[in-house]
């Protein structure tokens, strides 16, 4: 008896990775759980943190089966900054919704999505920087949270989106095709946190007269279950819009 060999296609999930202080943590973790390759790729190495303007080599986004552009430091219209490969980004992005691949945008990453698409990205009224509760028409998709906002600029949503999310200063998220964008970072540990203070995040909250030391401790208090929110995310992201239909892997 001769036993048939199934060829096995690995699925492969690309994180665009836009420092060196935003690892991908439990949502790459959830990928992985599902099947997923997780590659990341580092757009700002350390040693240009402070010097972003660098020259970057995206892969062919059709190689992937999920992108996932994660948050950044910087602004999406700073093309004076970081023009030398936002603007390549954005056209990668482009191309993956074009051709079908599905992307998870997290915040920075959110903001492109909605200006690779047709929408737009401005200065926000104000920043939200904290747990936020969300207002969700959707909470089998995106729950109400809290979730963390780390971020002073907002999309405008591209025409066609559905926004399904939102705070009384911006909205949260929107789906369109197979792409889902999110303003918060379901990404958030205590350790990334304390990367990000680390690296300019310090100073900044403490020009804003925020309460560094509260915001660290409800961060470590709820972490387990933002874990869990954001790990629950990723699934609902897989089988609701990437792959609608196609049974949980």
């Amino acid at each position: 008896m001769f036993v048939s060999e199934r060829k096995v296609v690995a699925v492969r999930a690309l994180f665009i990775q836009h420092d060196h202080v935003s690892p991908a943590g439990h949502i790459g973790a959830q990928f992985a759980a599902r099947g997923y390759d997780v590659e990341e790729l580092l757009v700002v190495p350390e040693h240009r943190f402070h010097d972003p303007g660098i020259a970057v080599t995206f892969p062919d986004p059709t190689a992937y089966d999920v992108i996932v552009p994660m948050g950044a430091p910087w602004s999406v219209y700073d093309h004076e900054t970081i023009g030398a490969w936002v603007l390549e980004e954005l056209t990668v992005l482009r191309r993956a919704h074009e051709r079908g691949v599905p992307i998870l945008g997290i915040c920075f990453g959110g903001q492109a999505l909605a200006s690779a698409l047709g929408g737009s990205v401005v200065r926000a009224d104000r920043s939200e920087i904290g747990w936020y509760a969300v207002d969700t028409d959707e909470p089998g998709l995106v729950e109400s949270g809290p979730w963390f906002e780390w971020h002073h600029d907002q999309w405008v949503a591209p025409p066609g989106a559905r926004v399904l999310a939102r705070t009384g200063n911006a909205e949260q998220a929107f789906v369109m095709g197979r792409s889902l964008a999110v303003q918060f970072h379901p990404e958030l540990t205590p350790a990334t946190l304390d990367g990000w203070l680390a690296n300019g995040g310090l100073a900044y909250l403490e020009a804003q007269g925020r309460d560094v030391a509260a915001l660290v401790a409800e961060t470590a208090a709820t972490s387990v279950p933002a874990q869990e929110r954001g790990r629950r995310l990723v699934d609902r992201f897989l089988d609701q819009v990437a792959f609608p239909g196609a049974g949980r892997a």
